[in-house]
């Protein structure tokens, strides 16, 4: 038995906010929709993918944001990256130093916390 791999992260959002979802994750993150299969599409939420990681949003009628949990998007340039966030209306918070990276971390409009990592 091995692990081969991440399919992907699911982050929670509330009910109704579909476009929000939309204009951070396809409008600031440059990532691609991607159609949820017509049986679970009915619950609502939002699937994204860029470069083989996929993001997605799921309904939660009592939604709080995740705040500590939090997927970390691997980027090639984390200053030009937190410019361009931030050219997008969107806070970048430089993070703690970790050993072989430089990170920060975003959130999206729902408060769930996105680390962002570039390997030094």
């Amino acid at each position: 038995m091995a692990i081969v791999g991440l399919d992907h992260v699911q982050l929670a959002m509330p009910p109704g906010e579909e476009e929000r979802a939309r204009a951070f994750y396809v409008g600031v993150l440059e990532m691609a929709e991607i159609p949820k299969p017509p049986h679970l599409a009915v619950s609502g939420g939002c699937w994204f993918e860029q470069a083989g990681l996929h993001i997605h949003l799921g309904i939660e009628q009592d939604f709080r944001a995740a705040k500590k949990a939090h997927p970390a998007l691997l980027v090639d340039d984390l200053p030009a990256f937190a410019e361009a966030v931030r050219a997008g209306g969107v806070d970048f918070t430089p993070g703690k130093p970790l050993e072989g990276y430089v990170r920060g971390d975003i959130v999206d409009p729902f408060g769930n916390r996105i680390e962002v990592m570039q390997k030094l």
